[in-house]
């Protein structure tokens, strides 16, 4: 069964689309609305969503932001975007950000639930050949090389320096690669070898095959809204080259780090959902330059080598451990450091702003100069907590303090903890402590 999350700042829209939904006799558990992009954000981290219904245009954050923020969080949760505009440029970066489609109002009934049908239809449904592979059938699955060629002019451009190659061999290679960039990152995919399961019955053609799968896996998730190329690379390891041009690097976005970062978990988490592989991510920084390209490889080589050390985690940014600080690379003990001194200046951050309204780990993350994936791993192994469990925690204590103490009303108390809607801090606080809170006052 599916979780729905509908957004629009127009009540009569949410419980209109709620009562079609309710009604469609799909598959559907709960269905969640939401009064703004903020509303919306905070049921996404607390509640399991499947699918996200949203407006475009919210006010304080938009459904574009909403669909960002959303893609951080869960990267699975797919969306259908309403608008009351034929823009092509929000419809353009809706797709770009994955919607499943972009409907205009006013909404037309039964295509609104054929829209919602066809995308719950195809969740948790895999590709033809990975059913194929999946149900047993792999003697059958036939095994289709990249060209070789193409991954060892790839493979040749990651490890020699523009200054091995010449000019004339240079621009060849740009021309067969069509790498114009000027920007580039380069994320590596490492699957576990045969040797690391020896539990179970898994042989090199098996490997082959599942390594097969996971490139056919990026590149679906990529052909969305990347300029990339994936390929297999030495150590039994998939390489993607991402590239943008001048314009859409400098695109409006929460950023092209944090994209990439959405990216790598995606691709662990859809890696992990079909194959039962726990792939490691390593991800670069960005660099302009095609000069640039053996530094790429080597950084998301490096930032794989940290599941040794933390061998819970699996998605991994070369930018977030300041290495300029050390000559070689650091010791467990440095990094254990390091590590408790991220959490520390996080936690001491949300002490002083989980009353902010809109506050998002993605600020957390920017005031610490590390990615929100990486403090949100830390965070939860260092004090127990999500980020936002910890933020829930001191605003229900908080308002807990003022219900019991002041004559507040309920939606003075929810302005001062960061809420914008008294209904949805009621919400929070009753499946916090268990009764709302005017049970709690008298």
């Amino acid at each position: 069964m599916f979780n729905i999350l509908v957004v629009d700042d127009e009540p009569l829209i949410c419980k209109g689309l709620s009562s079609l939904l309710a009604a469609s006799g799909l598959d559907i558990d709960h269905i969640y609305t939401a009064g703004s992009g903020y509303e919306a954000l905070d049921c996404i981290r607390m509640e399991e969503i499947d699918l996200l219904v949203t407006d475009i245009q919210m006010g304080a954050m938009s459904g574009i932001e909403l669909m960002q923020h959303a893609k951080m969080t869960k990267p699975w949760v797919q969306t259908i975007v309403i608008s009351a505009h034929e823009t092509f440029q929000y419809a353009q970066m809706a797709v770009r950000l994955g919607a499943r489609d972009y409907l205009i109002k006013p909404l037309n009934s039964e295509q609104f639930l054929d829209s919602v049908r066809s995308v719950v239809l195809k969740m948790n449904r895999p590709s033809p050949e990975l059913a194929t592979y999946m149900d047993g059938n792999g003697d059958r699955f036939r095994l289709e090389e990249p060209l070789p060629e193409y991954s060892e002019l790839l493979n040749s451009l990651l490890t020699e320096t523009a200054a091995v190659l010449g000019a004339e061999e240079k621009l060849r290679k740009l021309d067969e690669l069509k790498l114009q960039g000027p920007f580039f990152a380069v994320i590596k995919i490492k699957l576990p070898l045969p040797q690391d399961r020896p539990e179970q019955r898994y042989t090199t053609r098996d490997h082959s095959l599942l390594r097969y799968a996971a490139l056919n896996i990026a590149k679906e998730l990529l052909d969305q809204e990347w300029n990339s190329t994936a390929f297999y690379s030495p150590d039994q390891e998939i390489t993607v080259i991402i590239q943008w041009d001048e314009q859409s690097y400098e695109e409006p976005s929460t950023g092209q780090l944090s994209r990439l970062e959405m990216l790598g978990r995606s691709l662990h988490f859809n890696i992990h959902r079909y194959l039962q592989l726990s792939a490691v991510i390593g991800i670069s920084q960005i660099l302009k330059g095609l000069s640039f390209m053996d530094v790429l490889n080597r950084q998301a080589s490096k930032a794989i080598l940290w599941n040794n050390e933390q061998p819970d985690h699996f998605v991994f940014y070369y930018g977030d451990f300041n290495w300029n600080n050390y000559a070689a690379d650091p010791s467990p003990e440095e990094l254990h450091t390091h590590s408790n001194l991220i959490v520390q200046k996080a936690k001491e951050y949300i002490d002083g702003n989980y009353a902010q309204k809109g506050l998002t780990i993605h600020e957390v993350a920017k005031k610490n100069h590390v990615s929100p994936n990486y403090l949100s791993y830390l965070f939860k192994k260092n004090t127990g907590y999500n980020l936002w469990e910890y933020v829930i925690k001191l605003r229900m204590e908080d308002s807990r303090e003022m219900i019991l103490n002041t004559d507040l009303r309920r939606y003075e108390i929810a302005e001062r903890v960061g809420y914008e809607s008294p209904e949805h801090f009621s919400k929070i606080f009753k499946k916090y402590f268990g009764l709302s809170p005017s049970e709690l006052k008298k």
